[in-house]
């Protein structure tokens, strides 16, 4: 019984290293796996989430798919990239917002990708 509580501290260290994912782990990820270089500052000081040789990806949740497109949009035409945004689906209402931003990305020219929390594990 004495091994109890040292148990449970190992096991809240444990789960705290393992703690709920932001934007920054998403950004990380997709920029690490496509060979870009994050956080690009542009002359006006905004910054490109990642910038490859090919595209200027911004990096958003879903809810906030309109705000993402402008800044695609602007990074695109500011570095003279192929505007991209990459969304993260946390859940199933996120779909709505998915199918949202396909639609207008369709029209707009800007590439889409999704990633989920499963697929940073």
């Amino acid at each position: 019984m004495k091994f109890a509580p040292l148990l449970i501290f190992v096991l809240l260290i444990a789960a705290c290293a393992h703690g709920p994912l932001h934007e920054k782990d998403y950004q990380r990820w997709w920029c690490e796996k496509h060979g870009g270089e994050l956080e690009h500052r542009l002359p006006d000081n905004t910054r490109v989430d990642c910038l490859t040789k090919e595209y200027a990806l911004e990096v958003e949740y879903a809810p906030k798919w309109a705000e993402s497109i402008g800044q695609a949009l602007y990074y695109g035409q500011s570095t003279g990239r192929k505007p991209a945004v990459l969304v993260i689906v946390r859940d199933k209402d996120d779909e709505r917002f998915l199918k949202r931003l396909r639609a207008v990305a369709k029209e707009q020219g800007i590439k889409v990708w999704t990633v989920r929390p499963k697929d940073l594990e």
